[in-house]
């Protein structure tokens, strides 16, 4: 199935990602050698004040890479802040409903279209605006509601189809807990709600992003034509890396025993 990109048309390849939950040049760059070229700043759950925001988003800009804001709640302010500070992408958890989601997205796109207030900072290059500036505005800065909630499942389409919702950001580890399955084991359910949202997500010419930190949760993205794939968390990684060579050194102690 065609990945669409943000304006339906099709895609080739997605998009990869990192995710950080702590701010840390290092990380970026690392990522950037690697070869992602978007960020996922998880602001919700993480260590990033308004002071790291101000410098970590330019940073990544620089490099070339994309910046999506995993924002603190469905709230104007941590919306608004993240955009002003010059995020690509706005991703707002907790989204309950269609009706939700048309009010709180609006906080991301300027009226008419949303309820998004201006402020002459980075984004305006510390100037005023104009009407083509807030045009380029709604149209370049994405904003994705998260689907982790059963209701928002439910009104998958109604949340497509809104003018404010530029495409939708998956939450598989909530949508299961609230979806009745308790925690989040990739199951057979746990994929067929991916795959649906997925799907719905494509009819409606919108984007999809997924967290795939597993090889099942990475193929389905690859087939369904996830626009984005967060393929590698911070701490996970720094994990992984860890316990590769502290087994490592462990294999080659235990064969030098034996060879004793």
């Amino acid at each position: 199935m065609p990945n669409p990109t943000e304006n339906g048309s099709e895609r080739q390849k997605p998009s990869t990602s990192i995710w950080l939950t702590e701010p840390s040049a290092a990380a970026v760059e690392m990522g950037h050698i690697a070869g992602y070229d978007t960020v996922v700043l998880d602001i919700e759950h993480g260590l990033f004040d308004l002071g790291a925001l101000d410098w970590i988003i330019p940073l990544i800009r620089a490099k070339g890479m994309r910046v999506i804001a995993k924002v603190l709640g469905p709230e104007r302010g941590p919306i608004q802040q993240a955009l002003d500070f010059g995020a690509d992408a706005v991703a707002i958890p907790h989204i309950t409903s269609a009706d939700h989601a048309a009010q709180i997205c609006g906080f991301a796109k300027f009226p008419p279209l949303g309820d998004r207030s201006f402020a002459g900072g980075r984004t305006s290059a510390y100037r005023g605006f104009t009407d083509d500036w807030v045009s380029a505005q709604d149209r370049n800065t994405k904003c994705y509601p998260m689907i982790e909630d059963g209701s928002a499942f439910d009104d998958i389409e109604e949340i497509l189809a809104l003018p404010v919702v530029d495409g939708i950001f998956i939450g598989p580890s909530d949508l299961s807990l609230r979806r009745d399955r308790g925690a989040y084991g990739v199951t057979a359910e746990d994929l067929s709600d991916i795959r649906r949202l997925a799907r719905a997500a494509n009819a409606a010419g919108k984007p999809w992003l997924l967290p795939a930190w597993s090889a099942a949760e990475q193929r389905l993205a690859v087939e369904e034509g996830a626009h984005t794939i967060v393929a590698a968390m911070q701490y996970g990684a720094m994990l992984a890396g860890f316990t590769a060579t502290m087994q490592s050194l462990q294999d080659i102690t235990a064969d030098v025993r034996i060879a004793r």
